[in-house]
């Protein structure tokens, strides 16, 4: 009796260092997952003070619009550090989510007044930029998938009995998608027949 007791007991601890184990594995690939994030939208945050000094020349008198969008970078940027700090933490997600959010619109503000003038837009510079600003959303968003396919797993994997109950002792959190809206997506083409 003894002995079936103590490999009850046995059993019970190896699982529970197995279901651990198991939900360190997917948090740390939350962190991973995210960490490419990182490097995408530190890339985005680094383009647009050259974006904003190429459009400044040729908008001088649209200086309202410019320091929209260099706010919007840097509460993008204190966004990011925080979320960096703990990619599972939801209310850094959240934060970070908004902040984004927040630059692409100033963005398309300041993509959509640069159409009104034909030298900005003819200009190397500012079609360099957009390119790179283009590829960099791309790249956000493949990496921003993989941190919530990741996010997915582990919450799966930390909602799950028995594991539920490991990861309740050990308090593990749940963590949080990253939502950005893409222009793309906010922007529905308009059709016209006639």
């Amino acid at each position: 009796m003894e002995w079936i007791i103590l490999g009850i007991v046995v059993l019970l601890v190896v699982a529970t260092v197995v279901i651990y184990n198991r939900l360190v594995v997917g948090r740390n690939a939350c962190a991973n997952a995210f960490a490419q994030i990182d490097v995408q939208l530190t890339r985005r945050h680094d383009l647009i003070p050259n974006l904003v000094e190429t459009v400044r020349g040729y908008l001088k008198h649209e200086r309202e619009t410019l320091e929209a969008v260099i706010q919007a970078r840097n509460t993008a940027v204190s966004g990011l550090r925080a979320a960096a700090a703990d990619p599972t933490d939801p209310e850094a997600m959240r934060r970070l989510s908004g902040a984004e959010n927040a630059l692409t619109a100033t963005l398309g503000r300041l993509f959509a007044l640069s159409e009104a003038y034909p030298d900005l837009k003819a200009s190397q510079n500012m079609m360099q930029l957009t390119e790179e600003l283009t590829s960099t959303e791309n790249r956000v968003a493949f990496a921003r998938q993989a941190f919530n396919d990741a996010v997915m797993n582990y919450n799966n994997l930390r909602e799950v009995f028995p594991n539920n109950l490991v990861a309740g002792m050990f308090s593990f959190s749940a963590a949080q998608m990253l939502e950005i809206e893409s222009a793309a997506k906010r922007e529905v083409p308009k059709v016209s027949f006639g």
